[in-house]
């Protein structure tokens, strides 16, 4: 079989990237591959199991129309500037179009020194392949816009971080990999041209109607900040913390990408950090709207040489865009969150009924996910369903008020209890990818067994369904199972 790779991104200026060769591994060995996607990318998923695929899969051989390359860019990490980052163990092999005329990268991640890698090996732990697998494909269960996970293999070979961990290549599919830090690489070394035909590439790739737009860039700009205010008001409605939110993690497609230290949270709470490396919380969950304000204006900043001649003008133009953000997030948050509550037309103070709830649960630490999904089972007059709400509460007596409150509102609704409970727990979910529960796959993998990150991975291909009572996939941790960090992995 030959895939059919069309790479528009190596017809862009070379200095863009660098072309590179993976890095053999001695025996790969095909750990998952993603059958659906590979359907829906227009690929031969039996060809991709079979020895010849698992070769491409691990790096070892390619197609003769693949084109493997290691993207350049830079970003802010942290707040703090670093001029020159790029792909360092990851190479972008080719561009296909999907079944839907869609033009999806497909990457390798662990894959290799790269001109890059700066001091590193280029290479992944399993562990950290099996982490984004499993989180990539439940944020795309979750309908969250995502990059997804083609396939994983293991390399045969060892990588020495902490201790000496089984290797691990992860194939990753993304709409694109530009990210805010490409702009922000050629912006920084004044090179308009390469910024550009950067820019004309992603109007092409995300936002063609902007081709016919009074003002081209302005308009990607738009849609950027359009993509990334609904992307993070969806994190947020579902407890998500991305945990390493640099401007090289920010893409232009609005898709949530590198899922290093990420987390989903358990007990409620807007000050919530995991990342072993957020030592100020700087990306904590709160922080998120935040931040993706900040890494915008970065981004902005870097298209102003190509808004306008007059540079005053080109600034003005930018600071409009961003002042979209805000009303756009605000639109996009309520949306979420009233759904989330149970109401199909949201009405001045809403919020206020959405704000209630999440005060209480932060003071008591009740569970995110079990919380929503409980309301999600209570009828407009009170009942035996409202013992397993109050149930997550530490003191269930407070919320009397707000159920009455919250059972007011929704008698304005015209839906029936049927047609409403049916539409909360469809933005519900029963499961997410706890921290506890992907750790126990990783243990088992690294022990050689990988029956429970397979039960895991289909467990949350459906994550809205209802669940048995006590299924432990939809319990919080107990005190001895409870993630208090989690790592990027390199």
């Amino acid at each position: 079989m030959t895939i059919h790779f069309d790479n528009s991104y190596v017809r862009l200026p070379d200095r863009l990237y660098t072309r590179q060769a993976p890095a053999p591994v001695p025996e790969p060995a095909l750990v998952r591959l993603n059958r659906a996607l590979a359907g829906e990318l227009g690929l031969d998923a039996d060809w991709l199991a079979s020895p010849e695929g698992v070769a491409m899969l691990a790096g070892n051989a390619f197609p003769e129309n693949a084109a493997p390359i290691a993207m350049a860019y830079a970003g802010h990490q942290f707040g703090n500037w670093v001029p020159q980052l790029g792909d360092g163990r990851a190479l972008l092999i080719g561009e296909v179009v999907d079944a839907n005329g869609i033009r999806r990268d497909i990457q390798l991640k662990g894959s290799g020194k790269t001109p890059f890698s700066r001091m590193g090996d280029g290479r992944a732990a399993l562990g950290p392949v099996l982490r984004e697998y499993i989180v990539s494909e439940a944020m795309a269960a979750l309908g969250v816009p995502t990059t997804r996970a083609l396939a994983a293999v293991t390399t045969g070979d060892y990588v020495l971080r902490e201790d000496r961990l089984p290797g691990g290549v992860l194939t990753r599919v993304a709409s694109s990999h530009i990210r805010v830090g490409t702009f922000q690489y050629f912006y920084a070394r004044q090179d308009t041209e390469a910024l550009a035909a950067l820019a004309d590439h992603a109007i092409d790739r995300h936002d063609p109607a902007a081709r016919k737009a009074d003002n081209p860039h302005a308009a990607l700009l738009d849609g950027v900040i359009a993509r990334q205010a609904k992307l993070i008001a969806r994190w947020l409605a579902l407890g998500f913390i991305h945990g390493v939110m640099n401007t090289d993690n920010m893409t232009l497609s609005g898709e949530t990408i590198d899922y290093g230290p990420c987390a989903f949270m358990d007990g409620f709470d807007p000050g919530a950090v995991y990342s072993s490396i957020d030592q100020f919380g700087r990306y904590a969950y709160g922080n998120q709207p935040a931040i993706g304000h900040w890494n915008l204006a970065n981004l902005a900043q870097s298209l102003v040489p190509l808004l306008d001649d007059d540079p005053d003008r080109a600034v003005e133009i930018a600071k409009a865009s961003l002042e979209r953000y805000g009303t756009g997030f605000a639109e996009a948050y309520a949306a979420e969150m009233t759904a989330k509550i149970g109401l199909e037309t949201p009405r001045e103070g809403d919020m206020d009924l959405v704000d209630g709830l999440l005060k209480r649960m932060a003071e008591d630490g009740a569970d995110f996910t079990n919380t929503f999904r409980a309301l999600s089972a209570l009828g407009r007059e009170a009942g035996a369903a409202d013992e397993g709400f109050l149930a997550e509460f530490a003191d269930g007596e407070p919320l009397a008020e707000w159920l009455a409150a919250w059972r007011a509102r929704l008698a304005d609704e015209n839906r029936s209890d049927e047609a409403r409970i049916a539409a909360m727990k469809a933005v519900n979910p029963a499961i997410i990818p706890r921290n506890h529960q992907v750790e126990k796959a990783i243990a088992a993998a690294y022990g050689g067994d990988m029956s429970v990150f397979h039960a895991l991975v289909d467990a949350l291909a459906d994550p809205f369904a209802d669940r048995p009572a006590g299924d432990p996939l939809t319990l919080p941790p107990a005190p001895d199972e409870v993630v208090h960090q989690t790592f990027c992995g390199t």
